[in-house]
């Protein structure tokens, strides 16, 4: 159990190494866009039992812009080869 608990912790560590085969602005984009999914279906769910669900404008907006920037600079860098 040690070993694979081990195994893991060294697995995280290894993503935020220089040379990985992870791409971090996929991954930061995606958690990002789950977050949107989260609250809209939170939105519908509360909305169909008859509450409102506020949340701020610039909170939803800044998950956005976070998403786009995130998957538009990982697209532009798969094109535009160094």
């Amino acid at each position: 159990m040690f070993k694979y608990l081990n195994k893991q912790i060294m697995a995280f560590k290894d993503m935020f190494k220089d040379d990985n085969d992870v791409n971090e602005k996929n991954v930061i984009g995606f958690l990002s866009f789950a977050v949107m999914v989260i609250f809209a279906a939170a939105d519908l769910i509360t909305g169909y039992l008859g509450k409102d669900l506020v949340v701020q404008e610039f909170i939803y907006n800044s998950f956005v812009i976070i998403t786009l920037g995130c998957f538009g600079i990982a697209g532009i860098e798969k094109f535009a080869k160094k």
